[in-house]
């Protein structure tokens, strides 16, 4: 069955169940000091190391977690807190503003909106973004300059429905120049594009996105970044994130960090220009065959992996839905919600007509996608626009 919802989960690279299996079978506890005890910190270590590597940290500025929500809402609500716990050194530490761009993930803009609700004396602001789907550089410059007291900045490295990259080092220029904390949800965008933690203060993975298990991620923590702990009790991970640590996950998503290290270390970026290359492919025969198909966010810079239709005349379950039954497996958007198909609040930011985002199509690609599979995907489209276009008339 093709498959092409690589942004909601990449399927499990070989690499990666190997090293699932290896650590299921060591059988101990990363924080016993007995021989399984230690060969599990070791495997733990390892990992630790590889998801490191992937953006420029070091491995004690990553915390292990259960995934991106986790790891966004651990650096939200931990930032705060952890700000209000240097306040008593320095006044002008305490966070009382979070700006949130419109087109965040569900995990953040939720977590932002109850720690506005439920701490006084902090303000959310949505910060809005392009026709192309690009946060708007200079509101957010206003907004950091008229406000007071210190700011929480979110902005993701690249839009997980859109594929749309998003201008993280003007964005870590402004907020640095305002004294503001800038975290990066780099979920969507690890593996496609180059990531640095030293552009911001915290920045989350997850591992399935990067063909990883599910149930583990990562909050890479910036040098002198504030940090409280939301979860507490044995103390692990230096007190920052308590609980034994899923062992197998986590060794998953070291081979899937070093995996995909391994693909950017290819001559001239060579499987990203594959995988673009599929995407390009897709979109030029939907396009031709079907005129009036819009692509969301063309016109900016996007990932290589991610494109996001619409056909005037249908709708997004049906396509869906249509396609499921041709065998082709295909998203609307986030995939995050329950599997739920409901109006995209990222095309509403971006000023789509409620219509045509009504038709919208998520096409993503990853290390296994192949052009049979883009074929397959357009096939069915056409069948279904087709079947469309004679009930119309």
């Amino acid at each position: 069955m093709p498959y092409c919802d690589h942004n909601a989960t990449s399927p499990l690279r070989p690499a990666c169940r190997d090293a699932i299996a290896h650590a299921l079978a060591i059988g101990g506890n990363p924080s016993s000091v007995h021989a399984n005890g230690r060969t599990a910190r070791a495997v733990v270590e390892e990992a630790r190391d590889w998801v490191a590597k992937l953006v420029r940290a070091t491995p004690d500025q990553v915390i292990f977690t259960s995934g991106a929500t986790e790891s966004n809402t651990l650096a939200l609500c931990g930032a705060v807190e952890g700000a209000l716990d240097q306040n008593e050194a320095r006044q002008a530490s305490r966070i009382t503003r979070l700006f949130v761009s419109a087109i965040e993930h569900s995990s953040v803009l939720r977590a932002a909106e109850r720690l506005a609700e439920r701490s006084a004396g902090i303000r959310l602001e949505i910060i809005p973004v392009t026709e192309g789907g690009v946060v708007d550089t200079e509101a957010l410059r206003v907004m950091l300059r008229e406000g007071k007291g210190r700011a929480l900045v979110a902005v993701m490295a690249a839009n997980n429905e859109t594929g749309v990259v998003q201008p993280i080092a003007e964005i870590s220029r402004l907020t640095r120049e305002a004294g503001a904390l800038l975290l990066v949800d780099a979920v969507t965008a690890a593996g496609k594009i180059d990531l640095d933690i030293s552009l911001c203060d915290y920045l989350t993975l997850s591992a399935h996105k990067l063909a990883g298990p599910q149930g583990a991620g990562a909050l890479i923590v910036g040098e002198n970044a504030p940090l409280a702990a939301q979860l507490v009790g044995g103390g692990q991970q230096k007190g920052l994130r308590a609980g034994t640590e899923n062992l197998s996950g986590i060794a998953g998503f070291g081979a899937a960090a070093k995996a995909v290290l391994a693909d950017v270390s290819l001559e001239d970026g060579a499987e990203r220009v594959r995988i673009a290359a599929i995407r390009d492919h897709f979109e030029a025969v939907v396009k031709r065959e079907i005129p009036d198909t819009v692509i969301f966010g063309e016109t900016s810079e996007r990932l290589c992996s991610t494109s996001n239709v619409a056909v005037p005349g249908l709708s997004s379950d049906n396509i869906v839905i249509s396609l499921d039954l041709d065998g082709v497996q295909v998203s609307t958007g986030s995939s995050c919600s329950s599997g739920k198909i409901a109006p995209s609040h990222v095309l509403s930011a971006m000023g789509v007509d409620e219509k045509l985002a009504g038709a919208s199509l998520r096409v993503s690609f990853g290390w296994n996608s192949s052009q049979a599979e883009a074929d397959c995907v357009v096939a069915s489209l056409l069948r279904l626009n087709s079947r469309a276009s004679a009930r119309a008339a």
